[in-house]
C-alpha cells in the first residue's frame, strides 16, 4: 500500500513559527518590568532639560539642574510611596479601581501642588538646622543635594521593601544629617528635634483611635441594626457632615495658604458651617440613594462608596499641596543660594521647581504606586467602603486635631494608623461586642461556637502582624537611616566640590 507523501517543510515552518512566538513571549516578559523604571528615566530626563531652559544663563546652572534632577527622583518617589495612603483604603474596599484611582490621585496631587502649594518654605527644613550655622552658600547647596539625594534614596528601598513612610521625616532626616556634618551637633535645633521624634508615637495611635471611634458608631449605630437602611438615612448624612466640615477646615487651614490666609478659627469656623451646610444637602441625597435597597450590608456599601471616593480625592488635593514642598522645598533652597550672595530663611518657589515636584508625584504614583496602594488597601487588613471611609476621615480629622494641639504630625504615619487601628478594633469587636453577639445570635438563633476559642481566634486575626512590625520598623530607621546617608553624601561632595 502506497504512502501518501507528506507536505514539504510544513512541520519545520510550524517549528520555526512556534519558536519564534515563544521568543517574543520571553522577550515581553523580560521587558515588562523594566518599563515603569524607564518612562521614569525619561521623566528624569524631561525635568534636567526643564531645569537647564531655565537657568543655563545663571551662576551655579550645573548644580541647579543636578538638584532638579535629584529633586524630580524624590517627587517620583513621593508618588510612589507617600500618595498610596490617600487612596489604597478606596481601592481595597472596591470603591475605586486602581486605574480609576491612579488617575484621580494624580489629578488631585497636581491639581493641589499647582494650585494650593505653598510659595515659601524652610530654607533649613522645619527649623532643624539653625541658619547662623551655615556659612556660605556653596554650604547650604552641599546640604541640600544631600539631604535630597539621601531622602529619595530611602524612601525608594521602603518602597520595594513595602513600607509606607512619612516623606517629610526623610526630609527631616536627611537636613539632619547633612547639618550636622556641615555644622556640628550644636547648629541642630534639638526641641525641634524632639516634637518630630513624638510625632512618631502620636500620629498613628490618635489616627488609629479616631479611626475606631469611627467605625464604632458606623457599626453601632448601622450594620448592627434591625433596619439598616433606616439607620443609614440618619447616620450616613452626619457622617457626611463630618466629612465635609474636617475636609472644608483641613483644606483651608493647610491646603489654601497660598490663595489666601486663612487663620486655625477661622478655618475650624468654615468647616463647621460647611458641615452643617453638607449634613442637610446629604439627608434628600442620602434617601434618594437609599430607595429600594435591600436591608443587608451589601446595601450599606452603597450609599459609603460616593463619601469614600470623595475623601481620597480630597486627601490627595491636600497631600499634593503640603508635601510637594518635600521635593521642591530644598530644590528651592538651592536655586535661591546660587542665585544670591546672602540667603534668607525663606524663599519663593519658582512655578518650574513646582511643576516639578506635582508632576512627579504624578509619575511616580502612575508607574510605581500600585505595589503599595494593594498593601495599604487590601494586605494590611481587609477593607469595605464602611472601614475604608473610617480610615480616610480619621486622616482629616487627625490633622485638624493635631493642629488645634500644636503638634507636628505625619500624614502618612495618621493614615497607616488608622488602617491599624481599624483592624484591630475590629479583631477587638469581634469578639467583645455585645450588640454584635445578640445581634448574630437574633440572626441565626445561636452564637457562633468558635468566638471563643483561642485557638480560632488567634486563625481569624485580622491584622497581619508581619506588616505591622515591617512597618514599625521602618519608621524607626527611617530619620536615623536617612541621616547617616546624608551625613555621608555630605562628606562626599565636600571632598570633589
Amino acid at each position: 500500500m502506497e504512502q501518501a507523501p507528506r507536505p514539504a517543510g510544513k512541520p519545520t515552518l510550524d517549528k520555526d513559527l512556534d519558536r519564534m512566538t515563544l521568543h517574543e513571549q520571553a522577550a515581553h516578559h523580560v521587558a515588562r518590568p523594566l518599563i515603569a523604571p524607564g518612562l521614569g528615566l525619561l521623566f528624569l530626563i524631561a525635568a534636567a532639560i526643564i531645569a537647564t531652559a531655565t537657568v543655563i544663563q545663571q551662576p551655579g546652572s550645573l548644580l541647579v539642574i543636578a538638584a532638579a534632577t535629584i529633586a524630580a527622583y524624590m517627587a517620583m518617589n513621593i508618588g510612589a510611596n507617600d500618595v498610596t495612603n490617600n487612596v489604597g483604603p478606596a481601592v481595597g474596599a472596591k470603591a475605586l479601581s486602581m486605574g480609576a484611582a491612579l488617575m484621580m490621585a494624580a489629578l488631585f496631587e497636581t491639581a493641589g501642588a499647582l494650585i494650593a502649594g505653598g510659595d515659601v518654605v524652610e530654607t533649613i527644613s522645619d527649623g532643624i538646622i539653625s541658619p547662623a550655622a551655615i556659612s556660605d552658600p556653596g554650604t547650604l547647596v552641599r546640604m541640600m543635594i544631600a539631604a535630597l539625594l539621601s531622602s529619595a534614596l530611602f524612601v525608594n528601598i521602603a518602597t520595594l521593601a513595602n513600607a509606607p513612610v512619612s516623606t517629610t521625616h526623610t526630609v527631616v532626616g536627611g537636613v539632619l544629617g547633612s547639618g550636622i556634618a556641615a555644622a556640628g551637633l550644636d547648629a541642630v535645633n534639638w526641641p525641634s528635634m524632639a516634637g518630630i521624634t513624638a510625632s512618631w508615637v502620636i500620629s498613628p495611635v490618635l489616627g488609629g483611635l479616631i479611626a475606631a471611634g469611627f467605625l464604632y458608631v458606623i457599626k453601632e449605630t448601622v450594620v448592627y441594626r434591625d433596619d439598616k437602611i433606616a439607620a443609614a438615612r440618619v447616620w450616613v448624612p452626619v457622617l457626611i457632615g463630618v466629612m465635609a466640615g474636617s475636609f472644608s477646615a483641613y483644606l483651608a487651614f493647610k491646603g489654601l495658604n497660598r490663595l489666601f490666609f486663612v487663620s486655625l478659627p477661622h478655618a475650624t469656623f468654615f468647616g463647621f458651617a460647611t458641615g452643617i451646610l453638607s449634613w442637610l444637602a446629604a439627608i434628600p441625597f442620602i434617601r434618594s440613594q437609599a430607595a429600594g435597597l435591600e436591608n443587608r450590608n451589601q446595601s450599606l456599601r452603597k450609599l459609603f462608596r460616593l463619601p469614600l471616593v470623595l475623601t481620597a480625592a480630597i486627601l490627595c488635593f491636600g497631600h499634593g499641596a503640603n508635601d510637594v514642598s518635600n521635593a521642591v522645598g530644598p530644590l528651592s533652597a538651592i536655586v535661591n543660594a546660587t542665585e544670591r550672595a546672602n540667603f534668607g530663611e525663606t524663599v519663593a518657589i519658582p512655578f518650574w521647581v513646582m511643576l516639578i515636584g506635582g508632576l512627579g508625584i504624578s509619575v511616580g504614583l502612575i508607574l510605581f504606586g500600585p505595589r503599595l496602594i494593594n498593601l495599604v488597601g487590601a494586605q494590611i487588613t481587609k477593607l469595605n467602603p464602611m472601614r475604608a471611609f473610617s480610615v480616610s476621615l480619621s486622616t482629616g480629622v487627625t490633622v485638624i486635631v493635631a493642629s488645634w494641639l500644636g503638634l507636628p504630625v505625619s500624614t502618612t504615619h495618621i493614615a497607616v494608623g488608622a488602617v491599624f487601628g481599624v483592624g484591630f478594633f475590629r479583631e477587638w469587636y469581634t469578639r467583645n461586642s455585645s450588640r454584635r453577639l445578640a445581634y448574630m445570635h437574633d440572626r441565626s438563633g445561636m452564637a457562633n461556637r468558635h468566638e471563643h476559642n483561642p485557638d480560632e481566634v488567634r486563625r481569624r486575626y485580622l491584622v497581619r502582624r508581619s506588616h505591622f512590625m515591617t512597618i514599625i520598623a521602618a519608621w524607626v530607621l527611617t530619620v536615623p537611616a536617612s541621616a547617616a546617608m546624608s551625613a555621608a553624601l555630605y562628606g562626599l561632595m565636600s571632598l570633589f566640590f
